[in-house]
């Protein structure tokens, strides 16, 4: 990158009102400092009296499927709030499903994205609104210029920053081959801790998590099984509310943003019934889920999901169970 290219690009950062943060400077998180590849610049997007505290607090990743079912969301998003809530910051990728979840839960307390394309490059779409509460309420990271549009090359090497961010990473829900397993092979070769969310041997989206059990990671129901195994880790370490001295003197002198009202992701655009009908699918799972939550997270009226879940038990795809339950047969 020539010197003229370079300038363009810090001018179009600081018009993001983001900042580049290199290696060994103060903000930068000391954990990935210590990762043997750790890319040597990031770029990052957050409000700039936010940024130390939330670069320095102590970290945990939460990943999984894109594709999770209800009951994997609703225990994401769980775990990120109780872990904000005992003073960690949760950092994910942005993506759907898992990824959005723990960022959803974790934002009012302190949440990190980690993008695989620029960090002005909002992916997926879906995912727009809240791309715009983390720069706001949180903070991105990317190693990539901004324009940078995500590729599939680029996931793998996202991976191992989220790895090598936090202290340790918690999986919930992921296919036998998927990308939080390779975000868990990264988190052992960095040395971090492992957890994993046990999930039903009929859903394909739990198998590896299962494996990973199998192999030593820590079976993982609630944030205090978290908590109990990286406790040691965690003496010493300012919470992600608390700020120092020290931290407040490395605060970047970049304009602040004026606050603004929290908004959460707005609800999606009506869809088809075809489409609703797979939306439903791709939420359900072995494990029984409260209709009132398949509502909630299709965003669909309650009639229409009680018509799509007709027409599935109908066709023999969904049973019943007692409290107004229902799961995949």
């Amino acid at each position: 990158m020539s010197r003229r290219e370079a300038e363009t690009e810090l001018a179009a950062i600081e018009r993001l009102h983001g900042r580049i943060v290199c290696w060994g400077e103060p903000l930068y998180p000391s954990a990935l400092a210590a990762v043997e590849d750790a890319p040597p610049v990031l770029t990052v997007l957050g409000r700039p009296e936010m940024l130390p505290q939330l670069l320095s607090a102590p970290i945990v990743a939460v990943v999984g499927a894109r594709n999770a079912s209800a009951n994997g969301r609703r225990l994401a998003r769980e775990l990120a709030a109780e872990l904000g809530e005992n003073g960690i910051v949760v950092v994910s990728g942005l993506a759907r499903g898992i990824d959005a979840a723990a960022h959803l839960g974790a934002l009012e307390k302190g949440s990190i994205a980690v993008v695989a394309g620029g960090v002005d490059i909002v992916y997926p779409e879906e995912n727009r609104a809240l791309h715009e509460a983390l720069a706001r309420d949180g903070a991105i990271l990317a190693e990539l210029p901004l324009g940078t549009e995500p590729q599939a090359r680029h996931f793998p090497r996202r991976n191992r920053i989220i790895s090598g961010i936090a202290l340790g990473i918690v999986v919930v829900e992921a296919a036998a081959k998927s990308g939080s397993l390779i975000t868990a092979r990264f988190a052992l070769e960095q040395g971090r801790e492992v957890f994993a969310v046990p999930g039903s041997p009929l859903d394909p989206r739990s198998r590896g998590a299962n494996d990973l059990l199998r192999n030593g990671a820590t079976l993982t129901e609630n944030a205090a099984d978290i908590l109990a195994q990286l406790g040691p880790l965690l003496q010493g370490r300012p919470p992600a509310h608390e700020t120092t001295p020290e931290i407040a003197a490395a605060q970047p002198r970049l304009p602040l943003r004026p606050a603004a009202p929290r908004e959460m992701p707005a609800a999606s655009a009506p869809v088809g019934e075809d489409a609703a009908l797979e939306l439903i699918i791709e939420k359900l799972s072995p494990t029984p889920v409260a209709v009132d939550e398949l509502v909630r997270q299709c965003q669909l009226s309650a009639a229409a999901v009680a018509t799509l879940l007709l027409e599935l038990e109908l066709a023999g795809r969904v049973e019943r169970h007692p409290g107004n339950l229902v799961s995949l047969r």
